[in-house]
């Protein structure tokens, strides 16, 4: 009896033990994946920023245009 239940538990152990890796393969990959989420948004932020400073020359230009 004694030697099934450590049975049972060593396999519980081995269940949990497939779990927590499984656990942490998945938490790398999120991690990475926020990485490369992180720097993507850095530079969409960059170009946005970019795109506005454009926008806002071409704006002032116009409005030189309008006044002369």
């Amino acid at each position: 009896m004694l030697e099934q239940e450590f049975k049972h538990l060593e396999d519980k152990i081995d269940t949990l033990l497939s779990a927590q890796q499984e656990l942490r393969r998945k938490n790398h990959s999120l991690l990475n994946n926020e990485k490369s989420l992180m720097n993507e948004r850095t530079e969409l932020m960059k170009k946005n920023d970019l795109a506005r400073n454009k926008i806002e020359a071409m704006i002032s230009r116009l409005k030189g245009l309008e006044e002369s």
